[in-house]
């Protein structure tokens, strides 16, 4: 299927690796110029260097801190960029640390807040009347499987990116937006053979005393399809809903954690 973005522009945060490089790289192959962003400059540049073999399109790596008014800064003046112009714009950050939440002062959440919630709102701020006017924006929120169903030492993650989810939900239905073509969702991971995960399971594994092998053999029971997601398909579902075709899905939910979630809605 063509998606009919070729030649758009894209801004992903947290791009280098996991998720967020997975969206990368699937709106790279539709022919998409994709801007990447994260904060460290080694693996950015590992990434750029990787899709660029793939070819086709621009690719720029912006080393920066996306949560800070400098890191945005220096996205919208990079060169070769078109400022704040962008047609899709895919909000990622990792998430916060597990943890009690008795032990979390203000300054902790303040930072959960900035990464998960308050940064993509801004994102959001600074993009979509540009796209509103052009008659055309897709915006993807990667947030967490934790939305719909809490995990108990995940409350930093779970309070911000609920926070963002609900904001989400009115502006992506102002008929200002979606009437002009802007579409904003989010996007709910669940388990996904990332750095992150195996970060999570290597805890587990030190703290139960088992191999990290045994936790991920028991975590992958847990799911349905008897696996992690990888995050190409990841990616490619994120490259459908920056689609032209999918103009009339806006303010959803959209959980892959190969069935993993009990619930019926």
């Amino acid at each position: 299927m063509d998606l009919k973005i070729k030649g758009r522009w894209a801004l992903v945060c947290g791009a280098s690796k996991g998720l967020g490089l997975g969206c990368a790289v699937s709106l790279y192959k539709e022919g998409v110029n994709v801007v990447i962003v994260a904060r460290g400059q080694e693996a950015l540049d590992q990434a750029r260097e990787s899709m660029e073999k793939i070819g086709g399109a621009k690719v720029i790596a912006v080393a920066a801190d996306i949560t800070t008014v400098a890191g945005r800064e220096a996205v919208w003046g990079t060169t070769g960029a078109p400022g704040k112009n962008y047609d899709i714009v895919i909000t990622n950050a990792g998430g916060p640390p597990p943890g009690d939440f008795k032990e979390w002062n203000r300054d902790i959440w303040i930072k959960a807040l900035d990464a998960n919630m308050l940064t993509p709102i801004e994102l959001i701020k600074e993009t979509i009347e540009g796209m509103a006017e052009r008659k055309f924006g897709r915006i993807i929120n990667i947030t967490s499987g934790a939305v719909k169903a809490p995990i108990d030492i995940l409350g930093l993650s779970n309070g911000a990116r609920s926070g963002l989810t609900g904001f989400v939900a009115g502006v992506a239905r102002a008929s200002k937006y979606v009437s002009n073509n802007v579409t904003i969702n989010n996007l709910l991971p669940g388990a996904y053979d990332t750095d992150r995960l195996k970060t999570t399971m290597s805890g587990a594994a030190q703290k139960t005393g088992q191999t990290v092998e045994a936790v991920a053999q028991s975590r992958k029971k847990t799911i349905p399809a008897q696996r992690f997601g990888h995050p190409d398909e990841f990616g490619d579902t994120c490259a459908f809903l920056c689609s032209e075709q999918a103009g009339y899905l806006t303010g959803q939910n959209i959980l892959t954690d190969g069935g993993a979630y009990p619930g019926t809605y």
